[in-house]
């Protein structure tokens, strides 16, 4: 493990933080060629997880406020914060390393929306962002003169205002269009915080371009992505993450997960999902996923498993203990192998410099 992934001390991950490998978890990123990365809910933690040259894990960790939402290919990444939508640029050429590091992303361009509750973000089909506004209920984008812009609402919300109504929470764009295909709900309430009395069974799928529901009675849906032709999702208050066949509007559970399911990228016959510890109060308590646990004689755990499609079958895993007990994202950055960023805690970010070519 990678505790000092950069010179700095303050670059140091946590040591009240432990990270916890499987055996062929590190072996899994060298032969897809990718790295990850992941937000921290409640810590508010940006992590890079790639190698190291000697084949151990390489985790660089970066501070900011809530972040959640992410979107990366790569070269770009895109992050939401508490009150701001930053786009992250790597600086490095082909071949060049920094310390070490094959990527090193430079916030570039920040967004500041205020508090709407950014969850899911994705670029479309014209390179712009989109995000889910959860707080306003709806999808959006930037805007340079305002908050934010408006672009879809379900029907059955009344009124864009900021009342968290329905919990409106995943986007899952479609590949052959670049635009939103489904997006994911806690429930079909339009009263402010509705979603809170729903969270048994009052999840939803539903389709952007129709507007119609096409799968219900879900418990805390999250993440819904298009893979090969399906809609995957985290079925969150059962711990499931499960397919939804489109023509019955049935959610099909395909593994059971020892957590509190938030993030999902796939790739190839693989999807890495996020695990949480539930929270100890009213929204995490009382779901099915307590006794889907009990049952199984487990615990809640915090971390990243990777999951064969194929099987259903945990083949990898990396676990977190310590101060970090919830994720909200995940995504894969390909063709990376040690990726690292700059954050505005510390003096780096000035003295980080590139020049783009002149058109002169």
């Amino acid at each position: 493990m990678d505790s000092n992934a950069a010179n700095s001390p303050s670059d140091a991950v946590d040591p009240q933080l432990e990270f916890m490998a499987s055996r062929l978890f590190s072996s899994w990123l060298a032969e897809q060629r990718v790295s990850l990365a992941m937000t921290t809910y409640q810590t508010g933690k940006l992590f890079l997880i790639g190698l190291q040259p000697n084949g151990r894990l390489s985790i660089f960790e970066r501070t900011f406020n809530r972040c959640m939402g992410l979107w990366g290919n790569g070269q770009t990444l895109w992050m939401s914060s508490l009150f701001q939508l930053w786009r992250f640029e790597n600086v490095l050429d082909a071949g060049q390393l920094a310390n070490g590091y094959d990527r090193l992303y430079v916030p570039q361009v920040g967004y500041t929306t205020g508090d709407i509750d950014v969850h899911d973000v994705a670029i479309n089909g014209e390179d712009r962002v989109m995000f889910v506004n959860t707080l306003f209920s709806c999808l959006a984008m930037p805007s340079e003169t305002h908050s934010f812009v408006p672009v879809w609402k379900p029907q059955f919300i009344s009124k864009l205002a900021a009342e968290d109504r329905c919990h409106l929470n995943g986007m899952a764009m479609d590949p052959a269009t670049s635009k939103p295909k489904f997006v994911t709900t806690v429930s079909q309430s339009d009263v402010t915080d509705g979603w809170r009395d729903r969270r048994h069974d009052g999840g939803c799928v539903i389709d952007v371009a129709t507007g119609e529901v096409v799968c219900a009675e879900l418990s805390m849906p999250h993440s819904p992505r298009m893979h090969r032709g399906q809609l995957w999702l985290l079925n969150s208050g059962t711990g499931f993450l499960g397919t939804v066949d489109l023509d019955s509007g049935k959610f099909e559970p395909v593994t059971f997960c020892a957590g509190y399911l938030r993030g999902m990228a796939l790739i190839g016959d693989f999807a890495i999902v996020g695990l949480s510890r539930p929270r100890d109060n009213k929204t995490f308590t009382g779901l099915a996923l307590d006794e889907n646990l009990k049952a199984r004689d487990a615990e809640a755990r915090c971390g990243l498993y990777v999951i064969d499609l194929r099987s259903g079958d945990v083949v990898h895993r990396l676990d977190i203990e310590g101060i970090v007990s919830e994720l909200y994202d995940v995504v894969v950055l390909p063709n990376v192998v040690r990726p690292m960023a700059l954050g505005f805690k510390t003096d780096e970010i000035r003295r980080t410099l590139s020049m783009g070519e002149s058109n002169q």
